[in-house]
């Protein structure tokens, strides 16, 4: 079927209208009419080339809320007329360690992007949620249980909100737990309403002494200026875990001080040049722990939207047309954005 979307044909031209094509459904897929789709960092490097083997046509997006359209003769869980999510996945082996325990971030033989990921279909790729419709298999279909008006907030759930949750899970925050959140941003704005829904004692670290309030707002019992010693030196020995959401190079021996015996600095971002080499001894002698951790498998996904929506939790976003993509990303590359861009995709109706 051909839908619109919005994408770009290389690297070096700027995302306009164009038409895709989506299989017909088979027996296991879920055909889904997309409401609206968040605007992630990593639809901005892929699609201007940023990073190494972005496949053309590229068509962005992994944050999607819709409605299903259709389902095919063999799906159980999911009923035409639902609201469902579909996040950073929509493939995977099934059948290594990792998918088996629900871990299909982890695929051991790779999964399949949203977008930029191998296909059997047109054109080679996936391609993602910038566009009117996708088709996608049962599995990787998540069920949305906010109320209506709050959909648009909850897109950015699918990647950001996961990506904060699943190591806040593994490293178990909550009550008595002393929790740190490295830059208040996409990622970091909601590690900071997580951790303080799970019931961590939550320190939000900013270099801008201006997000003091804002993270304060968003649930942060303490915040740290990153660039005060004074503020530093005072929480040294003291974190059970510390998410860092900074993806640009920066000294991690900072926040490694800070840890208490056996905490850990888990890492979301991926830097264009390498970190600093960290001081091993301060790792020894406290049996600190520098780790990393990449969104979250379905179950925990499923989990997650849960969990927020039993809570109320939903990202702080701005709403644009499809239209203002560039724009955004020209935003983002500023962060001048608070917190997290939606596409609202009726917009896509006007983009042939």
């Amino acid at each position: 079927m051909k839908v619109n979307a919005y994408g770009t044909p290389n690297g070096a031209t700027p995302l306009g209208p164009i038409q895709i094509d989506r299989r017909e459904p088979g027996p296991k897929d879920i055909v889904v009419d997309i409401a609206f789709c968040g605007v992630c960092h990593s639809d901005l490097h892929t699609a201007r080339g940023e990073w190494d083997g972005t496949k053309y046509p590229c068509v962005p997006g992994h944050e999607i809320i819709g409605t299903i359209r259709t389902v095919g003769g063999e799906v159980s869980k999911f009923a035409v007329g639902e609201t469902v999510g579909i996040g950073c996945m929509v493939g995977s082996c099934g059948h290594c360690g990792s998918c088996k325990a629900g871990l299909e971030n982890y695929c051991e033989n790779g999964w399949i992007g949203t977008y930029n990921g191998d296909s059997a279909d047109s054109p080679g790729h996936t391609q993602g949620g910038y566009s009117q419709t996708i088709v996608v298999p049962e599995h990787f279909v998540l069920k949305i249980r906010h109320s209506h008006d709050q959909l648009n907030a909850v897109a950015p759930l699918l990647c950001a909100g996961i990506t904060t949750y699943s190591p806040l899970k593994h490293w178990g925050a909550g009550p008595g737990k002393k929790v740190g959140i490295v830059g208040i941003g996409g990622l970091g704005h909601m590690g900071i309403k997580l951790a303080h829904a799970l019931g961590a004692h939550v320190v939000a670290f900013t270099t801008s002494p201006s997000k003091r309030q804002d993270a304060l707002d968003l649930g942060a019992d303490e915040v740290v200026v990153s660039r005060n010693e004074d503020e530093m030196a005072a929480h040294v020995g003291s974190f059970d875990l510390i998410l860092d959401a900074v993806s640009a190079s920066h000294d991690l021996d900072a926040f490694t001080a800070l840890l208490h015996r056996d905490g850990a600095l888990v890492l979301l971002g991926v830097p264009d040049t390498p970190h600093p080499t960290p001081d091993f001894g301060g790792l020894v002698f406290g049996r600190k722990t520098i780790a990393g951790s990449l969104i979250g498998g379905i179950p925990e996904t499923q989990e997650m939207l849960d969990f927020c929506a039993e809570h109320g939790i939903v990202s702080d976003i701005e709403m644009i047309q499809i239209q203002d993509i560039e724009t955004a990303y020209d935003r983002m590359q500023k962060s001048d954005v608070r917190y997290r861009f939606v596409i609202d995709n009726a917009s896509l109706e006007s983009a042939a």
